[in-house]
């Protein structure tokens, strides 16, 4: 009896479940994947202050110009033991073969005498503002200024462009700050309220605190001359590109963000890049660096 129920079942024809195969995680760079190829150099180096942070790499293209122009500003969680401008080299080269000049700017960061509130803005806008002092020495058209940021960067590149929006009592703002036409966040941390309240961010929480520093009397909201949410709308075009796979940013950094500038009137757009990490972002020959590359040169070639 046992060998003919096992023959029966033998011939009971059992289906087979197909298994959906698990993807694999994409294979994401890493820093030193970036950071060991041969770095490139710019053509100039100029000082706007006495720190050695103070200082700003020129990147100017073949010819005699006048050449379309780039303002580029450096992550690193607003730290300067983490990065400084010669991070963003690589991108600037590729610019600079690609025809465009870039104003490659370093500020100190939160970490170093001077930096925090509200040195590292300050030295963010004089470092940008130094472009339209040194434009005809190194032949810059400044008629329409283009600023990146990647991670920190970001936020600063954003801040840049607003500040002819910033509060008259504040001691950041100054006359005639230089015009940003057009802003492109790589992975950039734009609202510091957020950021201040997502321990999951790659750059923790007590940074921006030093970033902004304590609420004073004259200074009761930090967040209202530092914070780019508070100064919207920019009155101009804003990308942000975001890897979907970032492990340092997270995206709801983004997404959050651009449904408040559109929500605020600006034309904010949101490009996500599948199967990319923070390094990418920086990092030329990989799609999401193609993708900043490609809106910087439609930007510019339309506006000659």
């Amino acid at each position: 009896m046992i060998r003919l129920a096992i023959l029966a079942l033998a011939a009971i024809s059992i289906p087979v479940i197909a298994q959906t195969p698990v993807p694999a995680k994409p294979s994401l760079l890493t820093w030193p994947d970036l950071t060991k190829r041969l770095k490139p150099a710019p053509d100039a180096t100029i000082d706007y202050g006495t720190d050695q942070m103070q200082k700003i790499d020129v990147w100017l293209p073949k010819g005699k110009g006048p050449f379309p122009v780039v303002v580029m500003v450096h992550g690193g969680c607003w730290t300067t033991s983490i990065a400084d401008r010669s991070l963003m080299n690589w991108i600037a080269d590729d610019l600079r073969n690609s025809g465009v000049a870039v104003w490659n700017i370093d500020y100190r960061g939160v970490d170093r005498a001077g930096g925090g509130y509200p040195g590292t803005f300050a030295d963010t806008a004089n470092a940008a503002d130094q472009i339209t002092v040194n434009a005809k020495k190194f032949n810059l058209d400044t008629r329409h200024v283009v600023a990146i940021g990647h991670s920190a960067g970001g936020h600063l590149a954003l801040w840049l462009a607003a500040r002819p929006k910033l509060p008259a009592t504040s001691p950041l703002r100054t006359a005639n700050p230089l015009r940003i036409d057009h802003v492109i966040s790589l992975g950039g941390l734009p609202d510091l309220e957020a950021t201040a309240a997502s321990p999951e961010n790659g750059c923790g929480v007590e940074v921006v605190a030093q970033l902004v520093g304590k609420p004073t009397p004259q200074h009761p909201d930090v967040y209202a001359d530092t914070s780019v949410p508070r100064l919207l709308p920019l009155g101009m075009k804003q990308d942000l590109i975001n890897g979907r796979e970032d492990r340092i940013i997270p995206f709801a950094m983004a997404t959050d963000y651009v449904a408040k500038a559109n929500a605020a009137g600006d034309t904010a757009t949101l490009h996500t890049i599948p199967a990319t990490g923070h390094v990418e972002l920086i990092a030329p020959q990989t799609a999401a660096w193609a993708e900043a590359k490609r809106l910087i040169l439609a930007d510019l070639r339309k506006t000659k």
